[in-house]
């Protein structure tokens, strides 16, 4: 339920109705506008009585929210949600792009990728140190001493980096260690871990399930929202179709979708949806221009010899190439990199 409050209200009129409000048993999110006041409520709402609202001479209108997600819907939080991690930013006029090898091998070639990334134009770098893969016997990253060399690389380059978490009982060290905790696909409904993560106020990138629907993807997003983590980023990364040519299948449609019913941003990966680094260029201009919020992409010095999906990742060369073939992408949509 949305209560817009009139225009010129006074504060002490809105804190009492919050108060009458927060008593009845919801949660009271204020957005506060220019010219207007919002209250969002979340929870049981059948307790409230739409005609005690209405009654109340500051009152506007209200509103029902037909959609199961609140705290993510964009009727709750008109304006994008736009996340500064350490000076940089996701959200926003200028596009986030996200760089790095798809797992942390050695610190010569962490650190070497992340200074390339970096003067290229990247302004957070990825990498793996838990790699959670199909088989048992594939590598399964570095793990801790992984964590070590991303620390490592962002010391060098002043990167932010991005990881994935696998477990619940690494939230701590997680939270400590790294600038936006990554849940994977596989782990998109492990609610245990969402929970979790909605006690912290990390940045969480949440990527796309592999077979989920929109509203379960956004309704993954509520998990970590409804415990107080308010700092999410969501990652289209392709989802499973009929299609085999390509390892999953890039839904670009999702990008507009998303964000007329979200304030959250959105963020894609090529690399992950197609499998296959010669299509990562053409998919990552297409993402920039439906209006993506930013680009996570694979680069790998040495692809051919890469412990994990080396075939879908680019060399710094392309990378930088491709960066320039975006900006005129990014100036035609009003956006900047």
């Amino acid at each position: 339920m949305v209560v817009t409050m009139k225009q010129g209200t006074p504060q002490s009129e809105i804190d009492k109705l919050s108060a009458a409000l927060v008593a009845r048993g919801v949660e009271v999110s204020p957005i506060v506008g220019t010219d207007v006041v919002i209250l969002g409520l979340v929870g049981d709402t059948s307790k409230i009585d739409d005609t005690w609202l209405e009654a109340n001479r500051n009152v506007a209108r209200v509103q029902h929210i037909s959609e199961p997600f609140k705290k993510a819907n964009k009727k709750f939080h008109p304006e994008p949600t736009i996340l500064d991690i350490n000076g940089a930013r996701i959200g926003g006029e200028r596009l986030a792009v996200i760089a790095g090898p798809c797992s942390v091998e050695s610190e010569e070639q962490l650190c070497g990728i992340a200074q390339e990334v970096k003067a290229l134009g990247a302004n957070f770098l990825r990498g793996g140190a838990f790699k959670p893969r199909t088989s048992p016997y594939a590598f399964q990253g570095l793990k801790y001493d992984g964590l070590e060399l991303l620390m490592e690389a962002r010391a060098q380059t002043g990167l932010p980096i991005v990881t994935e978490i696998m477990a619940p009982h690494d939230i701590e060290i997680f939270e400590q260690d790294v600038d936006i905790i990554q849940v994977g696909a596989r782990n998109m409904q492990n609610f245990d871990l969402l929970r979790e993560l909605g006690r912290t106020k990390k940045p969480i990138l949440l990527k796309r399930g592999l077979s989920a629907t929109i509203e379960e993807w956004l309704m993954s997003a509520e998990y970590i929202m409804a415990g107080g983590n308010e700092n999410v980023v969501l990652c289209e990364r392709g989802i499973r179709t009929f299609e085999n040519f390509t390892r999953n299948t890039l839904d670009l449609s999702a990008i507009p979708a998303v964000k007329s019913m979200s304030h959250l941003p959105v963020v894609v990966d090529p690399s992950h949806a197609t499998g296959k680094w010669w299509m990562v260029e053409s998919l990552a201009r297409a993402a920039v221009a439906v209006g993506a919020d930013g680009l996570i992409i694979e680069v790998h010095n040495d692809p051919a010899n890469a412990l994990c999906d080396g075939q879908q990742s680019i060399k710094p060369k392309v990378f930088g190439e491709l960066l320039d073939q975006l900006r005129p992408i990014a100036a035609a949509v009003g956006r900047k990199l």
